[in-house]
């Protein structure tokens, strides 16, 4: 109840916006029929067709659900269908991968007191970002009674009298772990299914649309933002990407400088990375050194105890400029885009380090991160 007042609050705070700049909002279903047209169906079965000089999609994306026997059985869901909401809280649940949702599915889950069973493919939680992280991740859970596969392959889903049971394969073998019900977790894709008319057919880059350096597709007139186009499916990718494209249709600058993207994990604690890690800049065949703290001593992170919590900030050996951050700790989601703005102004950890942080207070931390920086990049 409390999510669907915050959510219909959200919407009405953008319904005035829209009404305010004296935007026309139509209820119903687009087609692209042709550069310039879109055929829209309102709620009341009609259809009326529209012209304009640029068409913007930003139809977003769905989860991806594979293949896997017995995902159609009732009680596996897809995380939409869990955000829309369950009048009960289940006794337990099984999630199907330990990426970005799944790790906040578990964390939320868990914290309510229900059994929880995370399954990831891969050898670690959150396999795509920095190693430290998932496996940071995998123990706090573990130690908080989550049972965490790893290296585990879903085989299929079944029914029996007391709920679902899953069938994985891991490290050759067969197990089952059973749930009230089973979450897919395993990612998103692009929604644009039925958007272009069946003749009108868009240069694809994988399961994205292809656009240009104006976000503007393969087809005239129109363009495609956020999680239809962009390699990074995040909200605010899309809405700065959005504001570029205006601007740009505008004759103005983007603004936003879109090649610095925060990404953020709302688990407990929280994780925010941006930029690369140390690994990723040496593949890259930069010279870089991460400086790191271990929030142990920190007061904030002591007062909330919310298990091992850390700050590693990665800088070019050379130029001293950040190139990136990697945050496990309360708030961490609050604090990147110190990170980030530091790396759009090309600031270098000497000059991040002369800001004064106070106390008590979680950044407290990224001043220690800094300084062992700092003591490294002096070597």
């Amino acid at each position: 109840d409390y999510k669907r007042n915050v959510s219909a609050k959200l919407r009405e705070g953008i319904e005035t916006l829209l009404a305010k700049a004296k935007v026309d909002v139509l209820a119903g279903s687009a087609v692209i029929t042709a550069p310039g047209t879109v055929v829209v169906t309102g709620v009341d079965g009609e259809s009326t067709t529209y012209t304009a000089d640029h068409i913007l999609a930003a139809t977003g994306s769905v989860p991806l659900c594979p293949p896997i026997p017995g995902l159609e059985l009732p009680g596996v869901l897809t995380s939409d269908q869990l955000l829309e909401g369950t009048d009960k809280l289940y006794d337990s649940i099984v999630i199907m991968g330990g990426g970005v949702i799944g790790a906040e599915f578990a964390t939320f889950y868990n914290n309510l007191g229900c059994r929880v069973t995370l399954v990831e493919g891969a050898s670690r939680l959150l396999p795509t970002m920095d190693k430290e992280l998932g496996q940071n991740l995998g123990q706090l859970l573990k130690k908080r009674g989550v049972e965490v596969l790893t290296s585990a392959m879903v085989q299929r889903v079944e029914q029996d009298e007391n709920g679902l049971v899953v069938t994985v394969e891991q490290k050759g073998k067969e197990k089952q772990v059973a749930g009230q019900v089973v979450l897919c977790a395993i990612g998103r894709v692009p929604s644009w299914e039925g958007l272009f008319a069946p003749d009108l057919t868009p240069e694809q880059e994988r399961k994205r649309l292809k656009v240009d350096e104006t976000y503007q597709t393969s087809i005239p007139t129109v363009y495609a933002i956020g999680d239809l186009s962009a390699e990074i499916p995040l909200a605010h990718v899309a809405s700065a990407q959005a504001v570029a494209c205006v601007n740009l249709l505008c004759g103005e600058n983007a603004q936003t400088d879109l090649s610095v993207v925060p990404s953020c994990i709302y688990s407990s604690p929280e994780i925010a990375v941006v930029g690369l890690t140390e690994a990723e800049a040496k593949e890259q065949g930069v010279a870089a050194v991460a400086g790191k703290c271990i929030m142990f001593s920190n007061a904030r992170t002591m007062i909330e105890d919310p298990g091992r919590c850390f700050m590693k900030i990665v800088a070019d050996k050379e130029s001293h400029e950040i190139l990136g951050a990697q945050f496990m700790c309360q708030h961490a989601s609050d604090m990147i885009s110190q990170i980030s703005e530091a790396m759009v102004n090309h600031l270098t950890a000497e000059q991040m380090l002369r800001t004064m942080r106070p106390h008590p207070s979680f950044e407290e931390a990224m001043m220690e991160a800094l300084e062992a920086l700092v003591a490294k990049l002096e070597k």
